[in-house]
């Protein structure tokens, strides 16, 4: 094994450990203080904590569907989704460190979220809801956060990539004017 991939082994798992152990802490001490039924206010209302058990994905996204489907698209289907991604993580090392950081976050995010179900028949802990003056967001844990990260490094990684590519794919105009 070469020293490269080691190091994206170590780095993957040192996110892997801190993320997910992060985001396990927060939803433990948020089962044992918060309800459903009150709600911690912050900073002069920009946000609020309240406990939630989602049976969905992000923002409760497929919540409706029958409880078979959900294992199998939430459990089942995630949980290949994640070995894959590490497997691919581990093997590419020519995948850039924006890109490696991003879907490291990612498999980090969803490895939290799949544990929550694994451990509590199917369901995730949600606690926290941010708010701007009349605009709020639905609520989401730790996991979640580090899943958005993720894809806006990803996001990012592929736009800086492909601005790369473009500007050296376009003939340039300064060589043109002094022909």
């Amino acid at each position: 094994m070469t020293t490269a991939r080691k190091l994206r082994i170590a780095i993957l798992l040192l996110i892997l450990v801190c993320t997910v152990g992060c985001d396990q802490t927060t939803k433990h001490v948020a089962r044992a203080n918060l309800n459903r039924f009150d709600s911690i206010t912050l900073f002069h209302g920009l946000g609020e904590l309240r406990l939630a058990e989602n049976p969905g994905a992000f923002l409760n996204l497929g919540a409706a569907l029958p409880s078979s489907v959900r294992t199998v698209v939430f459990t089942l289907g995630v949980g290949a989704g994640l070995v894959g991604l590490c497997g691919y993580l581990a093997g590419r090392t020519r995948l850039n460190r924006l890109a490696f950081a991003g879907l490291a976050l990612i498999v980090a995010g969803g490895m939290s979220n799949f544990i929550d179900r694994i451990a509590r028949d199917g369901l995730v802990t949600d606690f926290i809801m941010l708010r701007f003056g009349p605009f709020h967001t639905g609520i989401f844990n730790m996991a979640d956060l580090a899943v958005m990260i993720g894809m806006g490094l990803l996001a990012f990684a592929l736009w800086k990539q492909r601005r790369s590519t473009a500007a050296k794919s376009q003939p340039q105009l300064d060589v043109w004017l002094r022909e």
